[in-house]
């Protein structure tokens, strides 16, 4: 199977993967940037991951393709509510080819693995096409919203921008 758990070792192509799928010109190749919403190159930096990777109840998932290359990940943390998912990311040049949905399916499938009734996301609430898409695959919007916490080594807003809050029932 292509989808299995990242390590350390991978952390440096994951924020090369990550940051290419969100930000800067090369994220405007595929249709799931914020380089518009946000400015700067960086979504995320490679402590970051590390600290991802080292905490006890999260993991993050990727993507391999047939060459070794990582071309799709996803962030997936056991909370009370529920499993939380985060920064799923595809190659720009990936995208629309199946790997997000992959990806998606393995999310669920660590979710039951993890006893989690709830999958649940946060979704910038102007992003309507990921909105639909999200909604394709099951995932409702909880009316919850919360504002997007500006952090300006990954990015500065270009407009005021608000959360959604997704889910769903596994």
């Amino acid at each position: 199977m292509p989808v299995s758990k990242a390590v350390i070792e991978d952390v440096d192509d994951l924020v090369q993967l990550i940051n290419s799928a969100y930000r800067g010109e090369a994220s405007k190749k595929g249709w799931t940037t914020e380089a518009d919403l946000l400015q700067g190159e960086l979504r995320t930096d490679a402590p970051m991951l590390a600290d991802i990777i080292a905490k006890p109840q999260a993991v993050i998932l990727k993507y391999t393709n047939d060459e070794g290359t990582i071309t799709g990940s996803v962030f997936l943390e056991k909370q009370e509510r529920g499993l939380y998912l985060g920064m799923l990311s595809v190659s720009p040049l990936q995208q629309a080819t199946g790997v997000g949905k992959q990806l998606m399916k393995a999310a669920e499938q660590y979710a039951k693995e993890k006893w989690c009734s709830f999958i649940f996301m946060n979704v910038i609430s102007i992003r309507h096409e990921l909105i639909k898409w999200y909604e394709r695959l099951g995932y409702q919007e909880t009316g919850e919203t919360k504002p997007v916490v500006v952090d300006p080594r990954f990015g500065v807003p270009t407009q005021p921008l608000e959360f959604v809050i997704m889910e769903k029932k596994m």
